[in-house]
């Protein structure tokens, strides 16, 4: 089962726009030399949404085959045939589970939710991750519709970054009793939620600083508070500033400024501005990423 620090990966580019293939396997080795379980590829810190088919495809393949810890891929969609098409494809390829987003801009009622998902995780054998994340999709997925999820095999846990620690009680207390693991998807939220029973986190702020968020996992899960909360403390400042601006914009320019392969953001997304810029320095030196 999965648990532990799983980072959101970026998807580095070339000059002319292509999947920048070394850059992609030397920050994949960043990471892993951190301490990290598992790798995330194609989520909204990889630019999912400005990916074609193909590039999601090439991504996949990628990871997969330079990562030597468990690959969980992006396969969502608000379309459900295309997220069953990716998922497949995840599948087939060797992923070791796929993270699907619940529909954006569409806006589905409860039941249009259930039969989504329900009709993704019956297309193939790998274990599914709910995403849940309101800020980017419109819509809070109901402790209801989750509970309801959580009953089929292969639909194991869910990545919860609605920000509610609340809510993310409720959805522990009410799958007590199945096989389903909460993973926090917010970075400053990696604390409470583990030390509630949470298994980890699907991270931004690992992919600058990967062994200091494995530490702060490792120190929750032990019990060692004191740890924990120093290590989050530490961590705070650097994570407001890879939210600054919109997910990944400061997160590519951090990893630029590290010397990791990022490239250029693809349009929609514009560069992160100058006064953000001076603070994430800041907050990356005073984290240790930069001498």
């Amino acid at each position: 089962m999965f648990q532990g620090v799983l980072p959101a990966l970026t998807t580095p580019f070339t000059a002319d726009g292509k999947i920048d293939r070394e850059g992609l396997k030397r920050n994949i080795e960043f990471v892993e030399n951190g301490g990290v379980s598992g790798v995330v590829t194609c989520g909204t810190t990889g630019e999912s949404a400005t990916l074609s088919i193909k590039e999601h495809e090439e991504l996949i393949d990628l990871t997969i085959e330079y990562a030597s810890v468990p690959v969980i891929a992006g396969t969502g969609s608000n379309n459900t045939a295309e997220a069953i098409e990716l998922t497949k494809y995840a599948a087939n390829a060797g992923a070791d589970g796929a993270l699907v987003i619940s529909p954006y801009y569409n806006k589905p009622n409860p039941e249009g939710l259930i039969r989504h998902f329900k009709a993704i995780a019956a297309s193939v054998d790998i274990p599914i991750l709910l995403y849940n994340v309101p800020s980017r999709t419109g819509q809070d997925m109901s402790l209801e519709v989750i509970t309801e999820l959580a009953k089929v095999s292969n639909i194991v846990g869910i990545k919860e970054a609605s920000g509610s620690i609340p809510k993310v009680t409720r959805i522990l207390e009410e799958t007590a009793d199945e096989e389903f693991i909460v993973f926090s998807g917010e970075d400053d939220l990696i604390f409470p939620i583990v030390a509630l029973g949470g298994v980890g986190v699907i991270s931004v702020v690992a992919d600058v600083a990967p062994a200091k968020t494995v530490e702060l996992v490792k120190a929750t899960q032990l019990g060692d508070f004191e740890t924990a909360k120093k290590l989050h403390f530490e961590l705070a400042p650097l994570i407001r500033q890879l939210f600054a601006e919109t997910n990944p914009i400061p997160v590519k320019r951090a990893m630029e400024i590290m010397g990791l392969a990022a490239g250029p953001l693809r349009l929609p997304l514009a560069p992160l501005s100058p006064e953000n810029e001076k603070n994430l320095v800041e907050a990356l030196r005073n984290a240790g990423c930069l001498e």
